[in-house]
């Protein structure tokens, strides 16, 4: 297995091990999970401790009602969802999203493309094809990013990202990733808010490339 560097923080696991991170991070986490033997260990960790602490809580009383649609819902038929193993340099979970189908990938110019898996009020997550060299234009951000190296690599001012690498990125990074020689870089990268470019093209471009 290739050698992780960069991994999710402790903070990412314990809320992705509560249900609690919105969809295009839960996804971002789930394939650097299912690629780093150390962070499933931490997460499997987060969830034993939920589990003791569910355990050790007293009981509240709850009405009738609620007692009656919780057992209801026990009963109800589920619906069996396809198991996605890994595909390519795709993670599980990336082949869940895109439903066990290659991406569908649209250009963004100079060789560089990308494929939305979704893109909603909780944020958007996607896969970016980044030819060596090829660099993503100079960004700060409004909120969270997380990007996930799939293959290859990039480099920006914070350091180099290799195949199951995490960057994390907030408000207080500016940087300019550029894919290094080598393979082209595939990276799942995911946001809850647009990227800030400094450049007035890709501003305008922004809309319509929806990043």
């Amino acid at each position: 297995m290739t050698t992780i560097t960069h991994h999710v923080p402790d903070a990412l696991l314990a809320a992705y091990a509560a249900g609690s991170l919105p969809q295009p991070f839960a996804l971002a986490v789930a394939a650097h999970i299912s690629l780093c033997l150390d962070c499933r260990a931490t997460y499997e960790a987060h969830l034993a401790s939920g589990g003791a602490v569910l355990e050790t809580s007293s009981a509240e009383v709850v009405s009738a009602g609620l007692k009656a649609n919780v057992l209801d819902l026990l009963d109800a038929p589920i619906d069996s969802k396809p198991v996605y193993q890994r595909s390519g340099v795709y993670p599980g979970p990336v082949m869940e999203a895109l439903n066990g189908k290659p991406p569908r990938w649209k250009s963004l110019g100079l060789g560089v493309r990308q494929s939305i898996l979704s893109d909603g009020t909780d944020g958007s997550v996607r896969l970016l094809y980044i030819p060596p060299g090829r660099a993503v234009p100079d960004h700060s951000h409004s909120g969270l990013e997380l990007t996930l190296v799939l293959q290859g690599s990039f480099s920006d001012e914070t350091g180099r990202f290799g195949v199951g690498d995490l960057e994390v990125a907030d408000q207080a990074v500016e940087h300019t990733p550029v894919a290094d020689a080598g393979a082209p870089c595939i990276c799942l990268a995911a946001t809850d808010a647009p990227l800030r470019f400094n450049s007035l093209l890709p501003r305008l471009l922004q809309p319509l490339f929806r990043i």
